[in-house]
């Protein structure tokens, strides 16, 4: 069973990247058909599905996010990471790496508040 770790800074000025990274163990993200996703839950509002990276290391993301947002891996820490682009207040929220993708998500991490203010 996947374990998911997010891991990054809990401030972030508006204008700037946010940055984090997932770290995971007793799995691979280079498994066969698996994927990698970033969601995010804004306060008081539902999730959000930001993108995925799968297990080929190709990437696919949210419309609404497409122009700001990459994913990247590194394969020798067993780690996928997420940029975030020209943040803003809106942009606050718990944000969770999970196993997965179209809704189905079996492991996620335990997820890390980022605060955008200056």
């Amino acid at each position: 069973q996947a374990q998911l770790q997010e891991s990054g800074p809990g401030l972030v000025k508006p204008s700037q990247t946010l940055s984090l990274v997932c770290t995971v163990s007793d799995d691979s993200i280079t498994t066969k058909w698996s994927a990698w996703s970033w969601i995010r839950q804004p306060p008081g509002k539902g999730l959000e599905w930001m993108g995925v990276i799968s297990y080929d290391g190709s990437t696919y993301f949210s419309l609404s996010l497409k122009s700001r947002t990459s994913i990247s891996r590194d394969t020798s820490k067993n780690q996928f990471s997420l940029q975030l682009n020209s943040v803003t207040p809106e942009d606050t929220a718990v944000y969770y790496c999970a196993r997965g993708q179209d809704w189905t998500f079996p492991y996620w991490g335990q997820g890390t508040q980022v605060t955008v203010s200056s």
